[in-house]
């Protein structure tokens, strides 16, 4: 074997019996990764399995109790992120390290500019270094623009470009996609073989299986701080296999078996209709007609910009007096033009963006939980702390919210954690329709599947769901109907035993020659 073929034999990461405690706190018992030149490597787990921690240790934000690191077969032992970065560790977090109001170029070369031979830092040199790094990767950025003005894709894509030329030889992506349209998506994926051919190791963490399969060679599997398997992965990869040993047990119990709906209408929308700013990017609704019955989940799909979101926004009266069409409420004509009328008719929205629109993060899980009922419990005009405390504990017990008591701040919550917290404070005003905007996105498969067991409970106590959702495949194991957007309006509406991923996508695209102006505006 010559240098050349025994340095491609060794792994460009090895980490080998990496064990953690934080006081009585377990978070790593003995975690193993590997990492290959050019491979990407998934790195896959529910919240709290010790992926953050594992991904810490590798950057030098922890030092762990015991185990190794080896970087292209040296033992390497990091003191603080500046040791893992000289080994050639990168991490791209969800939060980009960049500085919005600087260049792309001085971006790139932060604290490390090209200089005249005088010492001063030459504007041309750097941006001609840029355009040639960012050339090299095929990423197509104007170095001169500001980092502020770009999407989140093409940031980081920057920060991805700023990794490679620091001389990284392993980079760390987590959840990469969870802010990105689905071109950008495509782009970022694009990137990945200039990665590959440079040698980079790459480790990518993310929730979402689907891409995992279309991105990763393999996947390595963390529970409960221990590694439980890596498998191989691929296009025809079954990702049942991947499920059991994440959460520990069978694909088919992520979804559970419910009866179906009676036929009381709960809820009947007609011509629901919202005028469209000419500057605005939105898709508000144009003329949608549905029907929920009382103890259904009905699933909105659709592709990005189809009316999903401003759909569930117009039904919990974000559009206001600008929204027409007619809508009923268990046979009662209603107008709904603020979101307080909403709360009044009993109508719950989990929007979308928790930690922005849902949570208060830096308050406690109970203040969180009873932000809309303190007034309800109030008595004379004073808070009645013993009802709070047993509503919250009603609402913890209820919703299994794992925290270590109520007066946790929110923040330090998993993602599914501080998901029930938004569903609890909802459910305290007994709605009798819940609005769901992804109500599943950044967090694991195992609190997902406590998310779904938690609506069939709901829905069997004949409150009505209307989930807007982009994973088709949790639409159709949870939902009785789908409803399917596009436009801003409503193409398609498909019964639960005729669902199936292909038809709902294929409603959801926009055929070819079909184009009508509307649509295309």
């Amino acid at each position: 074997m010559d240098d050349r073929t025994a340095s491609a034999a060794v792994p460009r990461l090895r980490m080998e019996g990496i064990v953690k405690r934080f006081g009585g706190v377990q978070a790593l018992a003995g975690a193993d990764l590997t990492v290959g030149r050019g491979e990407v490597l998934a790195l896959l787990g529910e919240n709290g399995a010790g992926k953050s921690t594992l991904m810490n240790v590798l950057s030098g934000v922890v030092t762990p109790d015991s185990g190794t690191v080896e970087v292209d077969g040296e033992v390497r032992r990091f003191h603080g992120p500046g040791d893992a970065q000289r080994a050639g560790v990168a991490m791209i977090h969800q939060e980009l390290d960049l500085v919005p109001q600087g260049s792309v170029a001085s971006n790139l070369f932060l604290g490390d500019e090209p200089r005249t031979a005088l010492g001063v830092v030459s504007r041309s040199a750097m941006r001609t270094q840029a355009t040639e790094l960012l050339s090299d990767l095929g990423i197509d950025i104007d170095p001169d623009v500001q980092v502020q003005e770009l999407r989140v894709g093409e940031q980081q894509m920057v920060a991805i470009a700023k990794a490679l030329r620091l001389d990284a030889r392993i980079l760390v992506m987590d959840e990469p996609t969870s802010a990105l349209t689905e071109s950008e998506v495509r782009t970022l994926f694009a990137l990945l073989p200039a990665l590959r051919r440079q040698g980079m190791a790459t480790i990518y963490i993310s929730h979402r299986l689907d891409e995992i399969t279309e991105v990763a060679d393999r996947a390595t599997i963390l529970r409960d701080g221990r590694t439980v398997g890596t498998v191989s992965l691929g296009r025809a990869t079954d990702p049942s296999e991947v499920i059991r040993l994440m959460i520990g047990r069978a694909v088919e119990e992520v979804f559970p078996e419910r009866p179906p709906p009676g036929e009381d209408v709960r809820l009947a929308v007609t011509g629901l209709s919202v005028p469209r700013h000419p500057l605005s990017g939105r898709r508000e609704p144009a003329g949608i007609d549905l029907t929920v019955r009382r103890g259904e989940i009905l699933g909105l799909a659709g592709l990005l910009g189809s009316g999903r979101t401003e759909l569930l926004e117009a039904l919990y009266g974000l559009a206001g007096e600008r929204a027409t069409g007619s809508v009923e409420i268990d046979g009662e004509r209603v107008r709904i033009t603020a979101p307080s009328v909403a709360l009044r008719l009993g109508i719950g929205f989990v929007p979308e963006d928790r930690r922005a629109a849902g949570l208060v993060m830096q308050q406690p899980v109970g203040a969180n939980i009873l932000l809309s009922v303190l007034r309800r419990l109030s008595r004379r005009g004073l808070r009645n702390r013993r009802a709070e405390r047993a509503r919250v504990r009603e609402s913890v017990d209820r919703l299994r919210i794992k925290t270590r008591s109520a007066d946790a701040i929110v923040a330090t919550l998993s993602g599914g954690n501080q998901q029930k917290v938004v569903f609890a404070r909802n459910l305290l005003r007994d709605p009798r329709i819940l609005l769901l905007d992804e109500p599943t996105r950044g967090v694991d498969i195992g609190a997902k599947s406590e998310i779904y067991h938690l609506l069939a409970r709901l829905a069997a106590d004949g409150l009505s769901v209307v989930v807007a959702s982009s994973e088709v495949g949790e639409l159709v194991g949870l939902c009785d109907r789908i409803a399917v957007l596009r436009g801003g309006r409503v193409v398609d509406v498909v019964d639960r035993a005729d669902a199936d991923e292909e038809s709902i996508l294929a409603a959801a695209a926009l055929p070819r020659g079909l184009e009508s102006p509307e649509e295309v505006a």
